[in-house]
This record gives C-alpha cells, structure tokens and sequence, in this order.
C-alpha cells in the first residue's frame, strides 16, 4: 500500500521512487529542469552554436582550478586519467579548428567537498563563439535568462508546485571588483587603498583587512583566495538583484584576456585584470564569462603563475603546464568569448531550493554512496525496516559530524540564510507594488 506521506527526509532522499509517487512535486522539479535545459539548447541553437561532446575521461584535467578524481583504464594501466573538471580546452580546441561557435551541455566532476550549493558531480553548459567581446556575453546572459525565466513561469501551468518568481529587471547592474572593495573598505578605514598585487607584501595587506573586519581567512590563503574572499563578503552581498560583477584581478583569471585598468583615483594605482564578468542573484553565483587569452604566450606565462598559487595538501601532486593545449593555440585561435554555468543552481533558483540534492534525481553524491552501501551490506539477521533505520542514522550521524568540522560550510549556510531573506523581502515588495 503506498503511504499518504512520507515524512521522514533521510528515508525520503534515500528511497527516491518512493519519494516521488508519495511527493508529486519531487518529479515537478526534474519536469522543469528537463524544460530549463530544452530552453538552453534552442537558445543557442537558434544563435548558430553547434552542440558537441567532448572527452569525459581525460590525460588531464584542464579548465578549471580544481582537484579532479583520478582513475585507471584497462587499455593504459601505467596512465592516470582524470574525470573532467571542466569541457573548457577541448571546446576552444574546436574554435581553433573553425568551428567557430560551439556548446556543450553535460557533467563535470571536482572532487571537493559537499555543502547546499556543491556537489562533486554536476551538470554545466558552457559556450564559446569567435569575436564574441565581453559586453556581447553580458548581453548574451541577460537574454539567456529573460528566457529561462519566461520558460520557468509558463511551466506553473501544468506543475503546480513550480513557485511564482520575480520578474527580472531591464538591465543587470555591474559592480567592478577593485573599486568596490576599495570602496566598502574605506567606509569604515577612509585612509585605506588597495595595494599594488604585483608588489611584495600585497598578500600581507590583504590579510590586514581580514583581521580587522574579523573575516575568516581561506585555507592556504595565497593571493587568489584572499581576493575570492575578499568579494564574497564585501561584494557578493550587494548582488541581490542580477549583478555583474567586471574586471576580477589578473591572478583570478589564468584563462582570461587581462589589460592593465586605471581603476583606482584615490591611489592612482594601475591594476592588471581580466576581461571577466560574474552574474550573481540573490548573493549567489550563477555564470562565469570572459574573454578567452588566445596569445601562447601569455597564456604560458599565467599557467606558469597558477602553478605558483597551488598549493600540495592531502597527497595532491602539482599539475604541470598544458603544454597541448598551449601547442593548439599556436596554430590561432581568433578573439574568442567564453561562458559557463552550473545548471543545477539556475533550477534551484527557478524551483526555489536551496539545496542542490533538492534538483538531482538522487540527491548529492553522500546519498548516492548511501545507495549503494545499502544495496551490499544486507543484513540476515536484521529487519530490514531497523536496517534502513540504523543506516540512516548513520549517515545523520557523518552528515552532522561533517558540517561541525567545517567552518567553511558553517559561513555558506550563514550567507545562504541572509540571501533567502533578501529573496524573501524582493518579493514582498512586488508583491505589494
């Protein structure tokens, strides 16, 4: 007999059939996530971008800052492979052959940690067009979602449970990353300026701030990290409408075109930064786009740069310069703009979740392991109704002892909670007009 409900969230997340014949509105997400990327495919269809599939299982795992999961073939037993954390070198590969508009939508895989919005697996697009600038993207952007956003309403139709949302505005507003924080800096130290990142003792002055406004500082705090830091909390807060934030600094973006930017008149410092834009809504990110570096050259010297900001810890071994991929742009690749974005964040927006496991078919990767665990340790002398009940008291048991050890999670939920007010009070506002 099927139960009227199902209250128990462990149970729920771990038996998904069930879940979803008790819970009609657990399959009114997937309805809508098949909908968003239909939206997305027609999108760029319609814009002459040529869908493509590029290697899951690479020699190495290019395109993004990030640990990869490293695994073995048959065929090459003395080769490490890697899970892609990123379709990014391959699509460009494609630009430099002629295929000057290209996109791709499928998985990617860092194997880092799970919070609300992270998952080790996870489903992303992302595009890239010959002579595309950096504004054409933005553009690009705000069109995409005007779409996404259009596609998520008229589907309130036939799924019911799909929330009403608030319409989006005429234009995205921009924030540019180093005056912003220079600015929000000296509201409280007027005399302050942002240091000079090519000089010695930038790290330093940045770690000043840190202690002075009792910000929590990065594990391994080189100069990226700090920087990402920095913008999560004196820039990220301010992106409650859809907000570009412009011109992250050089060292942010070793895959990005960067010039040097008179960007300070209180200090009259030149900065080199990228050609860079991220849109965030509600305090959370949501597309990453730039201008691609298609110089050899340049782009030599920035993954030499990268190297110097990573560092070793848990076992993980330094990755060496691509030298590939750098060998495929010497063939030339034309001024080139590129973009990404996770999908499972843009459904939990339309659907109104704040956890990614609320958009995934089975959940994150701690319930996919749960499933399978379950699966190989049946247990003869046990019921298997007190079986499911020690095993999900088990994983409650992990999930809180993990969120407790991570200060980095604890300060993600905290900023969650304040983005979901400001949602919270947006739309009472409209609702009120």
């Amino acid at each position: 007999m099927v139960p009227e409900d199902i209250m128990d969230p462990e149970f729920r997340m771990h038996h998904r059939h069930a879940d979803m014949i008790v819970h009609p509105s657990e399959r009114d997400v997937m309805f809508l996530r098949a909908r968003l990327i239909t939206t997305m495919r027609t999108f760029f269809n319609k814009r002459r971008f040529v869908e493509v599939n590029t290697p899951l299982l690479q020699g190495g795992a290019g395109g993004a800052i990030a640990r990869p999961f490293e695994t073995r073939a048959t065929e090459f037993s003395d080769v490490n492979l890697n899970l892609r954390v990123a379709p990014e070198l391959f699509l460009k590969r494609l630009v430099v052959g002629g295929m000057s508009r290209v996109f791709e939508i499928g998985p990617a895989f860092r194997n880092e940690g799970i919070d609300t919005t992270h998952n080790p697996e996870f489903t992303t697009c992302e595009f890239y067009g010959a002579m595309l600038t950096l504004d054409e993207l933005m553009t690009i952007t705000q069109k995409l979602f005007v779409e996404l956003f259009d596609t998520a309403m008229e589907s309130r139709k036939g799924l019911a449970s799909i929330p009403r949302i608030a319409k989006l505005p005429d234009e995205f507003a921009q924030l540019e990353f180093i005056p912003t924080i220079e600015a929000a800096i000296r509201q409280q130290d007027p005399e302050w300026t942002f240091p000079d990142l090519l000089e010695e003792g930038a790290s330093e002055k940045l770690l000043a701030v840190f202690e002075q406004f009792s910000i929590s500082r990065p594990a391994f705090p080189n100069l990226p990290r700090l920087l990402d830091a920095l913008a999560g909390h004196f820039i990220e807060p301010q992106c409650t409408n859809p907000t570009f934030i412009t011109y992250h600094p050089e060292c942010m973006s070793p895959l990005a075109k960067s010039f040097e930017r008179d960007v300070l008149p209180t200090s009259g410092i030149s900065h080199r930064v990228s050609a860079r834009a991220e849109l965030f809504i509600a305090g959370r990110e949501y597309v990453n786009c730039y201008e691609e570096e298609n110089s050899p050259l340049e782009q030599r010297r920035k993954f030499e740069d990268q190297l110097t900001y990573r560092r070793d810890d848990d076992g993980e071994t330094g990755r060496a310069v691509d030298e590939n991929y750098l060998g495929a742009l010497e063939w030339g690749m034309p001024p080139t703009g590129g973009w990404g974005c996770g999908i499972d964040r843009i459904v939990m927006l339309l659907a109104a979740k704040t956890r990614i496991a609320d958009v995934l078919p089975f959940g994150t990767l701690r319930n996919v392991v749960a499933l399978g665990g379950a699966g190989a340790k049946k247990s003869k002398g046990k019921p298997a109704a007190a079986e499911v009940v020690a095993s999900e008291s088990d994983e409650l048991r992990t999930t809180e002892n993990m969120l407790a050890q991570s200060r980095a999670e604890v300060e993600e939920l905290k900023r969650e909670l304040k983005s979901m007010q400001r949602l919270e009070e947006g739309d009472a506002l409209e609702g009120s007009g």
